[in-house]
């Protein structure tokens, strides 16, 4: 019998929780002939999460948790939770059913009948969704793969089925500055996409704000295409152009109508522009300089607070002590 291992994100959602487990539990009923594991990640919740996913766990084996220290994020939470599946197959889902469970069925088959190493889900449309989140996302996908080796699908949830053969190529990458889609399409391996409507989040709220999203967006530029360093090279190459032209120019009307006072403001102007540049393209090493900072630092992705499998080892001495 297969195992199927499903990695849940989770960060302060003792709402959706219930609403997920029940969701999943229907799904796993149908697809019998599969064992599961559901592996929640804690990502340094403030609320009952915790509290909750112990529950699920003395009630269901199939549930078991791990608990950060504090939060790392949520490609930290999906790196620890690939770390810890032992299925044959891995998926990431969302907790707010966004990514819907009924759909893992379809993955599974195609995955085992047609021979994918990972199938994936995309959103066909973003009905619901606020209209600048929905530009905004648009022109990114856009703008990384105009800059980027790297190709990714507009409208990719991280909702993807994968075999264990590439769950073992993505943990290759330790690296400290994630960006999950990104690896996912680096690592390669053929992929079958199915496409279907947005959904709604059945539960609490999203944790995703337009600057957390703007952010995260940085992390796969930088992550993943070093044409803003080739960007900044080529605007400080253009500006020495055109600064010996203007050289040029004062040197030849300064010759033929001499040098008349007016015309400071359009100097400070100038200087104002180049200034500006100069600071813009030093932010650009800046992020890559820092990138390469925490990388070389070697810190850990993540670290655990407490995990079921740690309970159930201490529950397991204990037994045994008593017994002796």
């Amino acid at each position: 019998m297969k195992k199927i291992s499903i990695i849940i994100p989770c960060l302060n959602e003792e709402e959706a929780l219930p609403v997920y487990y029940q969701e999943m539990s229907a799904v796993m009923e149908q697809m019998s002939e599969v064992e599961f594991e559901l592996l929640f990640v804690d990502d340094g919740s403030t609320d009952g999460t915790l509290n909750i996913m112990k529950e699920m766990n003395q009630k269901d084996g199939r549930c078991c948790f791990l608990s950060f220290s504090r939060n790392f994020g949520k490609e930290a939470a999906i790196y620890a939770g690939l770390k810890n599946a032992k299925g044959d197959f891995a998926a990431v889902m969302d907790v707010d059913l966004q990514d819907p469970p009924e759909l893992l069925p379809e993955m599974y088959r195609v995955a085992t009948e047609d021979g994918y190493e990972c199938v994936a889900a995309k959103r066909s449309t973003r009905t619901g969704e606020p209209r600048i989140r929905s530009f905004l996302s648009e022109k990114f996908y856009q703008f990384i793969n105009h800059i980027s080796r790297v190709r990714l699908v507009s409208g990719a949830r991280d909702y993807r089925l994968m075999s264990r053969k590439m769950v073992n190529a993505v943990l290759e990458m330790s690296e400290y500055n994630r960006f999950s889609k990104g690896i996912f399409e680096w690592v390669g391996f053929e992929t079958k996409w199915l496409e279907y409507e947005n959904v709604e989040r059945a539960a609490g709220e999203t944790k995703w704000s337009v600057r957390k999203l703007f952010w995260y967006s940085l992390e796969g530029i930088t992550g993943f295409s070093v044409a803003p360093l080739s960007l900044a090279s080529v605007m400080g190459m253009v500006f020495c152009g055109l600064s010996f032209l203007m050289i040029l120019f004062i040197i030849v009307r300064t010759l033929v109508w001499g040098d008349p006072v007016s015309g400071w403001p359009s100097l400070v102007c100038i200087i104002f522009l180049v200034s500006g540049i100069q600071l813009f393209c030093t932010g650009i090493v800046g992020q890559y300089l820092s990138k390469t900072y925490l990388e070389t630092k070697r810190r850990p992705v993540f670290i655990l607070k407490e995990s079921s499998r740690e309970e159930k080892e201490n529950s397991g001495c204990l037994k045994s002590c008593s017994q002796s």
